[in-house]
């Protein structure tokens, strides 16, 4: 049950929320029952998911150390009053989908893009025109088949990992080992039972061929959401070399939001875009090339769970 000053207002809310226009563009609609194979691999259009839960939780971080690892120039981090950044923890526990079941583990940085920084708050309400989205610094998924269309078709930094993905009635939780090493950690107390209807767009930016990759995900659920002081969350970090740059993000133990949803679903847009990722000197991070895919398979196989006992928080 909902509990607090607001709840009251819940009711309102909803129904709302429930008046906003579908975020899937026509487009994907239009095609829907379309096939089409990329890579050897057979989708039925939309790209979608069913049925599925995920998790998310944001922490401040140093805005200016958020900025150093966002590549290129015209990527900015989004910036809240004070000038701290956003790391974005966002796990989703896919259940249906035309490559089989997986779990996604994504840490990213929120962001704008364009020439110049967004001033603050802007973002979250003018999203289009700033470009609003995440970049995603790390994304270990559990079958091999993601990592082969993620990556291979929409520039995604997949790669294979141990994951899990735990729902209690008071706590949901996700876990990601690699190759013997704790990657990340992610706990959140369930958010009261707010049940926001969601039906939104979001924009991820990753690198891949020394390109910056843009796509385009949408989801609708029931969001369980708490914000400040309500939101109880507990993130670790490890020694994987994958998580290696956010320890230099002074990243804060209190979250400013968490979210539970216990049911979504989902479309990842076919259409993408991509621009070469640009420096004065030529001299930037290009991500990984073509030969991280080129030889991997079509297997739905998951690796055993994680193991690695969860040390210090971060």
């Amino acid at each position: 049950m909902s509990t607090g000053p607001g709840s009251a207002l819940l009711p309102v809310v909803r129904r709302l929320m429930s008046f906003a226009p579908s975020a899937v563009p026509r487009r994907q609609r239009r095609l829907a029952g379309r096939r089409a194979s990329v890579d050897g691999i057979p989708f039925t259009l939309p790209v979608n998911s069913e049925q599925t839960p995920a998790l998310m939780a944001a922490f401040p971080v140093d805005g200016d150390a958020a900025a150093r690892l966002l590549p290129g120039d015209e990527l900015h981090p989004v910036r809240l009053p004070g000038g701290r950044g956003l790391l974005v923890v966002t796990v989703v526990n896919y259940e249906i989908t035309d490559i089989g079941r997986y779990v996604e583990y994504s840490l990213a940085i929120a962001c704008t893009f364009g020439a110049k920084p967004a001033p603050p708050l802007l973002p979250g309400l003018l999203r289009g025109h700033y470009g609003t989205g995440q970049f995603v610094l790390d994304l270990p998924v559990s079958s091999e088949i993601s990592v082969k269309g993620g990556k291979g078709i929409w520039g995604m930094p997949k790669h294979q990992a141990n994951l899990d993905f735990t729902v209690t009635p008071t706590e949901v939780s996700s876990q990601y080992d690699v190759d013997g090493l704790l990657g990340a950690r992610i706990e959140i107390d369930r958010p009261p039972e707010t049940a926001l209807p969601l039906d939104v767009g979001a924009a991820n930016y990753c690198v891949f061929r020394g390109m910056v990759m843009k796509s385009f995900i949408y989801f609708q659920g029931a969001a369980d959401v708490a914000l400040g002081k309500r939101a109880k969350a507990r993130l670790y970090l490890g020694d994987a070399p994958q998580v290696a740059p956010l320890n230099d993000l002074g990243i804060e133990q209190d979250a400013v939001f968490t979210a539970f949803l216990p049911s979504t679903r989902g479309v990842l847009d076919d259409h993408f875009e991509c621009w070469f990722m640009t420096s004065g000197d030529g001299r930037h991070e290009t991500g990984e090339g073509l030969d991280s895919v080129v030889d991997l398979g079509r297997s739905e196989e998951w690796l055993d769970p994680p193991k690695v006992r969860v040390g210090s928080t971060r």
